[in-house]
């Protein structure tokens, strides 16, 4: 059966592509019609595969440079990133089919954005690698680009043209460096780069495959490309070509480059993981549109991924394969579970703009009660994204934190207080992300609706419906059951770590070590709802007959007029109200973000207007002038003198970090 395996899959590329020609005729339910038959062929054979233990097959194809074939390819790293994405691709196939309005010229690029990555997953040589890989940038360009009448639309498919072209070509020159003795995988295996070389790849990678996977400082494209896309589309490309690029990064850096490079090659991976884990958590506080959120959060779950993958660079060349194994293990654990929910939550977005009109959270509200089915999704995506047990997202996080935490076993005490520091972003980052779940939960379906149209919502149509509720099955069961996760990528984890989690990840517990406790998803899960059970006997029980009614909150302004004996819904706290206390607290120092404050005439009454303007997409900290750093240098003089308690504390807290940093230099010394 395993020798069927990719002649199956090469016949689910043609199909794809079948589908593309039939779609440029038919339209957009023969593009959505083939792709969902297509990628439910491919997600079956994908799992096979891995079942019957992920054995590595080759097959020669009629692609690459003139006079040669190209080399299909699968193994068990391979085959799991293959299974993600035909998964998000059946979701966002069937969710395309409860599409509205007149048909789409760009409809045939769906099912070739879908082959280009199932093509670049199964590349046994560069050459394929890098048709795969362009044909995908090329189709999701034109899939982003589907609204290019709107000038915000045509800005971001513009910057992510960009962006692509920069990936485009810095991958092409890694893997021209890589392949002095021949394109082919194992002939790039036999001879992998030393010195200077391996250098130069490692830095061409990240920016190549980095770009396109959203780490900082280059996800500068993601949040406007992901809000401008249809929502089936940014279901998959957050949920799976940002997986395909992440795969690109450990296919070279993992495998192709070999196991002799040094442990520093993790440490790029995990300073930008920690930067856009950071910089997307604090960023989706701050937006206003549902989608922008969502693929901020993207850049915040990217970068925790990158940091286990650096993480296990650093361990594996330190010849500590259990913790190598271990972080790999999180981060493939948690790139798999973001996939998932994270699809879930971009077609939740896609129904809400259909039901409600609108994505933006001050024209929404009370979406809980006319759109029940989308804002269950959107609750337990919520709570993924929060990282609340026994959520798929809380399962990853947590493994990612325990491998963190036990990565003081890599030097001494600099590299002790290096993860302490790292440790520390990421609960920054975690707790920032539970607060920009919060705040789309309360401000988008909870409270009152805020506009005529947000009252008349309606729930999508049964696709959508069925597609929404595909991922949340598997997200629940990822998050209450990890362990079949890791299971499947066991063969992946051996191949390249050399150190699997097979007897720390039992079908009910996970634990990071043979010999301390663990995780047992289902046994919390049994908690919280003994806990709820048991809150909802005693309120039914002390409850009273009828009910009663109070004065309302009105926050601060005066007596609701008579035909609004509620208040108004509009002075309810909408995204910019809960956002501010961390626009001034971090948005100001992190992102540059700014709030001005117009002030009325003198003879107007009217209070003064707040004007909050939103985060600049290039993150301005990141292509901060030198300017701007000499004037914050010049003014430290003054700025002294006029500490907050606040300021005063950063300051301690900065001259311990410099006096622990002092210490351990000396002590390497």
């Amino acid at each position: 059966m395993t020798d069927l395996v990719l002649p199956w899959l090469g016949l689910v590329m043609l199909g794809l592509c079948g589908t593309a020609a039939m779609a440029a005729v038919s339209g957009d339910r023969a593009a959505g019609l083939g792709s969902l038959v297509a990628c439910g062929a491919g997600a079956l054979a994908a799992l096979l595969h891995l079942l019957a233990g992920a054995p590595e097959a080759r097959l020669a194809v009629p692609l690459g440079l003139a006079g040669r074939s190209g080399l299909l390819a699968i193994d068990g790293v391979s085959s799991l990133f293959l299974l993600l994405v035909m998964t998000i691709g059946v979701a966002a196939s069937a969710a395309s089919l409860d599409r509205h309005g007149p048909p789409s010229a760009t409809a045939p690029a769906f099912p070739v954005f879908l082959a280009g990555m199932a093509l670049t997953l199964l590349a046994g040589d560069g050459v394929t690698l890098v048709l795969g890989f362009e044909a995908m940038s090329l189709a999701s360009f034109i899939l982003v680009a589907t609204d290019h009448r709107e000038e915000t639309v045509r800005k971001a498919a513009l910057l992510y043209l960009g962006i692509a072209g920069l990936g485009a070509v810095c991958l092409v020159a890694a893997l021209g460096l890589m392949g002095e003795t021949g394109v082919g995988f194992d002939a790039i295996r036999a001879h992998p780069p030393r010195g200077v070389r391996a250098v130069a790849v490692l830095v061409l990678v990240l920016i190549g495959a980095g770009s396109k996977a959203g780490l900082a400082p280059l996800h500068v494209w993601l949040p406007p490309a992901h809000a401008a896309a249809p929502g089936h589309v940014s279901a998959l490309m957050s949920g799976a070509m940002t997986k395909v690029a992440l795969y690109v990064i450990v296919r070279v850096l993992f495998d192709l480059a070999g196991a002799g490079q040094p442990g520093w090659f993790g440490v790029p991976l995990i300073a930008m993981g920690l930067a856009g884990a950071v910089i997307g958590a604090l960023r989706a506080n701050m937006e206003t549109d549902i989608k922008a959120v969502l693929a901020c959060s993207t850049v915040e779950n990217v970068g925790l991924i990158a940091i286990g993958l650096g993480l296990a660079f650093a361990a594996r060349a330190a010849d500590l394969p259990s913790l190598a194994g271990l972080a790999l293990g999180a981060a493939l654990l948690h790139a798999m579970g973001h996939g998932v929910f994270k699809g879930m939550l971009f077609l939740g977005a896609g129904s809400i703009l259909h039901g409600a009109g609108s994505r933006l959270m001050e024209r929404l509200g009370g979406l809980i009660r006319p759109m029940p089915y989308t804002a269950c999704a959107m609750l337990l995506g919520a709570a993924c994204l929060a990282g609340l047990p026994p959520s798929a997202g809380f399962a990853g996080e947590w493994l990612l934190f325990q491998s963190v935490l036990s990565g003081i076993r890599l030097g001494g005490l600099g590299v002790q207080i290096a993860i302490c520091v790292l440790a520390g972003g990421m609960a920054l980052a975690t707790a920032l992300a539970a607060s920009a779940a919060v705040r789309l939960v309360g401000v988008a379906l909870l409270g009152r609706p805020r506009t005529p149209r947000a009252a008349a919502a309606t729930e999508s149509g049964p696709p959508l419906r069925w597609a929404v509720i595909l991922l949340g099955l598997l997200s629940l069961g990822m998050g209450l059951v990890p362990s079949l996760v890791l299971g499947l990528a066991e063969p992946a984890l051996q191949h390249l770590s050399q150190g699997g989690m097979a007897q720390r990840a039992g079908l009910l517990t996970l634990s990071p070590h043979l010999d301390g406790p663990g995780y047992l998803p289902l046994g919390v899960a049994l908690l919280l709802g003994f806990g709820v059970a048991v809150i909802a006997a005693v309120l039914r029980a002390r409850a009273v007959a009828g009910h009663r009614t109070g004065p309302a909150w009105d926050c601060g302004f005066g007596a609701p007029p008579p035909w609004l004996p509620n208040g108004d819904p509009a002075t309810q706290y909408a995204g910019g109200s809960f956002a501010q206390p961390l626009r001034r607290a971090l948005g100001v120092a992190l992102l540059d973000a700014d709030e001005t404050v117009v002030m009325p005439p003198p003879d107007d009454v009217a209070p003064a207007r707040f004007a909050e303007h939103s985060v600049d997409p290039a993150d301005r900290l990141l292509f901060a002038p030198a300017g701007r750093l000499r004037a914050v240098i010049s003014g430290l003089a003054d700025r002294m003198t006029f500490l907050t308690v606040r300021q005063s504390l950063a300051v301690l807290f900065a001259a311990l970090v410099l006096f622990l940093v002092v210490v351990a230099v000396l002590e390497q010394a």
